[in-house]
């Protein structure tokens, strides 16, 4: 893996806080600079950003610097993906980006990429992606990901492993030592039968000391918000695994979810990142696998 340096925003080129504003309803792309001897005052400025503007800087960013005119382009589901899509849009409004198609991952992504004109497609007609965007619960070092907070796993998964590039984007509180106790890791099930699976998940050796809940309400988080069971988009159950120690192989995890009859797939995303752009107080930063 390798660490590239962290890009800082310059405090004389760009005022972050009002750049990535809300109500400022533009986006004025930012001057980077590679330098790590920064103003004091950049660094104050970027800590003063809310975690939403971090999640809209590492969103822009990961469309201007990974999506080119003529690609067929991934896009991932949740609050900072959709800073992905709101970029895409713009770049194609302006005639920055032509020729482009994307897949979206979830119902959702697809109405607000409707509302953008994006134009889209399917893995039917398109199964080969130049690059996919999407953001994570959790990375660990070897930045293996638990992803599906949002319990848009299942087409997540489907799209990304079908991409040249997965791109991950998240501010700096989704870093982690290790997978687990940060997120529970959500593992979309079949209706049929459900508690049987349930149980059968959270007997696993290499889910042990977990705790198995049923998702109830809404399938688009993991609190409790209704009565009824949660149902994905693609009329499936999720069951979270609450864990309060680091998992200790999240690939063989992985793998024994996958082969557990009944499980559709998991929140579990081992080996699939080509990058993590992350934002944090003292700027932007690039993880390459």
């Amino acid at each position: 893996m390798k660490f590239v340096a962290s890009i800082f925003v310059s405090a004389v080129s760009f005022s972050a806080v009002s750049a990535f504003a809300p109500s400022a309803g533009v986006y004025n792309r930012p001057t980077f600079t590679t330098s790590r001897s920064v103003a004091s005052s950049t660094t104050l400025n970027m800590a003063a950003l809310t975690q939403d503007e971090l999640k809209k800087m590492v969103g822009y960013k990961s469309v201007d610097d990974y999506v080119k005119s003529g690609m067929v382009v991934g896009l991932g589901t949740g609050s900072t993906a959709y800073f992905a899509v709101e970029r895409l849009g713009q770049l194609l409004e302006s005639g920055e980006l032509k020729d482009i198609v994307a897949i979206p991952t979830s119902i959702r992504t697809k109405e607000q990429a409707e509302s953008l004109k994006i134009p889209l497609v399917t893995l039917d007609t398109h199964s080969k992606l130049d690059v996919a965007i999407d953001g994570a619960d959790e990375v660990d070092p070897d930045l293996n990901l638990v992803k599906g907070g949002g319990g848009a796993l299942l087409r997540e998964k489907m799209v990304e492993v079908c991409a040249d590039k997965f791109i991950v984007i998240v501010d700096e509180s989704k870093i982690c030592d290790g997978l687990g106790p940060g997120f529970p890791v959500p593992v979309e099930i079949t209706p049929f039968c459900h508690e049987h699976t349930l149980r059968t998940v959270g007997d696993l050796p290499s889910c042990e000391g977990c705790k198995p809940v049923l998702r109830m309400g809404s399938s688009s988080n993991n609190s409790v918000d209704g009565d009824e069971i949660a149902v994905t988009d693609n009329g499936n159950y999720i069951v979270d695994l609450h864990f309060t120690e680091p998992i200790k192989d999240a690939p063989k995890m992985a793998q024994e979810i996958k082969n557990t009859v009944g499980v559709i797939d998991h929140g579990l995303f081992c080996g699939l990142t080509t990058a993590v752009i992350i934002a944090g107080k003292d700027g932007i930063s690039v993880k390459e696998a």
